[in-house]
């Protein structure tokens, strides 16, 4: 359970700096766009009221509260689930991504309404309209280790009595 905790405390650490360094220290909400290396990497404002790409966006205060409510539900169940023995340590890590992340995230929702995005990647003629944050990177990391890191967690093997 250590790997969880101390995943989640770092992602959700590193998700607030980097939206303080960026939104606030670079004024990037006055500023809207600044060109980092672009087209791979550009930072972008973007203040999202939803979820994934803006889904489920209202402006409104009870969506606000759902998508809060839902995210500390899913992410308490997590950690209740990590409680149990047999789950490996990329699971543990995978799962203290994802509430670290998502955690990253209430935070934002608590404080500006929305969550604040800034982080825009294009490539290759593709140009990207879409925003993204380290909480959601870490969120869609630690989802995907989940799927692939845990199973049903197999109770300790006994060792048979030699007579």
């Amino acid at each position: 359970m250590r790997s969880v905790v101390v995943a989640a405390a770092l992602t959700f650490a590193l998700d607030q700096m980097t939206k303080l360094a960026v939104v606030h220290g670079m004024n990037l909400i006055q500023r809207g766009e600044i060109d980092v290396l672009p087209p791979l990497l550009t930072f972008r404002m973007a203040w999202n009221q939803g979820m994934n790409f803006g889904l489920f966006g209202g402006d409104g205060a009870v969506t606000r509260w759902i998508l809060i409510a839902v995210a500390v539900g899913i992410s308490g169940w997590v950690a209740w689930w990590m409680r149990k023995p047999g789950h490996g340590r990329l699971a543990q890590i995978s799962a203290g991504l994802l509430i670290g992340g998502a955690m990253g995230n209430v935070v934002d929702r608590i404080l500006y309404g929305a969550v604040a995005d800034f982080l825009n990647s294009s490539c290759c003629g593709f140009e990207n309209p879409y925003a993204f944050n380290v909480a959601d990177i870490a969120i869609f990391a630690g989802a995907i280790g989940l799927v692939l890191f845990t199973g049903d967690p197999k109770p300790p093997r006994r060792r048979r009595k030699t007579a």
